[in-house]
């Protein structure tokens, strides 16, 4: 998996990334001022989803793309510290994961 962080993101990015949405936000996203990118497969984004939503107060949205890869993209609205601290819990979360597979 991939991670970025934009803090305080242009209006330019945040248009981009809702027309690659493809749709109107799910609920309307008012006081963020950082956006979290996570890319990688199907099955992780959904789990990384949860775990962020899970662990701070943010909105995650997914990105849609054209991937010959099959890589998928999720953006995580929030403060900056709370978009920070979904992220590390994710990165946590998904180690925990990958080290419980492979014993």
């Amino acid at each position: 998996m991939e991670y970025r962080i934009i803090k305080s993101p242009s209006q330019g990015t945040v248009d981009l990334l809702f027309r690659r949405k493809g749709s109107a936000p799910s609920v309307p996203l008012e006081n963020y001022d950082a956006v979290g990118l996570v890319q990688g497969r199907m099955i992780d984004m959904v789990v990384a989803a949860d775990i962020a939503e899970k662990a701070a107060g943010v909105f995650v949205e997914d990105i849609k793309g054209h991937c010959p890869q099959n890589l998928i993209m999720i953006a995580i609205f929030g403060d900056t510290a709370s978009v920070e601290a979904a992220i590390k819990d994710i990165q946590c979360k998904m180690r925990e994961i990958k080290v419980g597979e492979n014993p």
